[in-house]
Parts: structure tokens; sequence; C-alpha cells
């Protein structure tokens, strides 16, 4: 089957999470905004049946699955990257549900008053919000998936097998040393499990050749993760 993936072209955002479980599985897909262009992402959202709120969203034949997390799901299992036991699959997915949370928190660090502002409007807001992020919420989620890992009885949070919420967590980690990189560097010391499972996935032949290749979007200041210097004081 080829998949289409339907994402905005010019960032990573959420659609990267997809992206990194359809590369690792050498899934045949379409990068379709990036391809044909954003007409055509807009003409499906516009479809009838069982449209998607906002992207991602990945068309698998008939199917038209939404949201990050819901489209690992359903990739997870039939591409190896997640347990064949229900109970598995849905501790994968309550783990990348818990993901998303921390994608929120993360954005929510420079658009902690709405999306529908600019940046500039609220820099202020960011930057409270941001220190609050690293005191508080940062060690709680990072040491969670820490001790995830470390009790997971294999090298992957789910033991012995890679599965799509090990990528996930490696975008975490990258995503952050882009955005925080000063801040990152002294938090690392405290979550050694997470920087070597990073390091695991960005060495994996499949999710190697995908982060050296062109369809790896470079991070920017208009995805999740944005570098902002006075944020990372």
């Amino acid at each position: 089957m080829r998949y289409e993936l339907y994402y905005w072209p010019q960032i990573q955002g959420r659609g990267e999470f997809v992206r990194l479980a359809l590369e690792e599985a050498r899934a045949d897909y379409a990068d379709v905004a990036r391809q044909r262009g954003m007409g055509a992402m807009m003409k499906m959202m516009e479809a009838s049946g069982t449209p998607p709120f906002a992207p991602p969203f990945l068309k698998a034949g008939k199917f038209m699955i939404g949201q990050t997390a819901n489209i690992l799901l359903y990739l997870g299992p039939r591409h190896g990257l997640a347990p064949k036991a229900e109970a598995g699959r849905l501790w994968l997915h309550q783990l990348q549900l818990t993901i998303a949370d921390l994608v929120l928190e993360i954005h929510d660090t420079h658009h902690p008053l709405g999306p529908s502002l600019y940046y500039e409007d609220q820099r202020g807001p960011a930057k409270k919000r941001t220190a609050e992020f690293w005191q508080a919420r940062v060690p709680k989620y990072l040491g969670y998936f820490e001790e995830v890992l470390e009790s997971s009885g294999g090298s992957w949070v789910a033991g012995r097998r890679v599965t799509y919420v090990d990528l996930s967590l490696f975008q975490i980690v990258a995503g952050l040393r882009y955005a925080f990189p000063k801040r990152m560097k002294v938090f690392e010391r405290r979550i050694p499990g997470l920087v070597d499972l990073h390091d695991r996935v960005a060495a994996r032949p499949n999710t190697k050749a995908y982060l050296a290749s062109e369809r790896r979007i470079a991070f920017n200041e208009e995805g999740i993760f944005r570098r902002y210097r006075e944020l990372d004081e």
C-alpha cells in the first residue's frame, strides 16, 4: 500500500512524528503537500465522509486517519513498530498521547497566549511560561519517560524492539536541543537513558538515511520547536 501523508510542507511539526515512523519502516508514502502543493491537502480536508480537523492526516487505502497518535496507532503494528498484543499496543498509545501533551506544552512556551498572535506580541508571557516549563514540566515529563525506559526490561520503551514511541522520543530530544540548547545541555545529565535512546535511533540505518536526506525538513521558527535566544537563558 502507498500511503499519502498530508501535512504543512514547510515545517516538521506534528507530522514529523509520522514521517519518522514511515521512514524507519521504509514504507512507501507520498508527502502530499510537499510534492503536489497545498491545494491537494486543502481539497482533501474538505472531502465528505470522515474529514480530519487538521493536519497531519494519513490516507491508507480507503481509510482517512487523523491525529498523530491515532495515525501511529494504525501504522505501528502494521510495520513492526508496536507489539502484537493488544495490551502492548494500548500501552504505546498511552505513551504517545502523553508525548502529545508534552508537544502542546512545548508549543506554548513561545505562544502562551494563543497561536493567533505573533511571538513578538507575547514575549513577556512566553518568558514566564518557559521558566515554569523548565522548572516543573520538563523534569516531570522527561523524568517520567526516563523511568519508563529504565523499567522496560530492554533497550527500548517496550522492551527489546524499537517502536514508534522511541522514534517520537528521539524527536523530542532533538527538538529541545534545537530550541533550548543551553537549557537542554544542562538538563541532559538527568536523563542519560533518553539521550542514549536518541543517539541509538539516529544511528539506525533507515532513520540515519532519512535524517541526512532532503526529506528531513530543518528545524525552523515556524514549527513547534523554535529557538528564541531570550527564552534559553
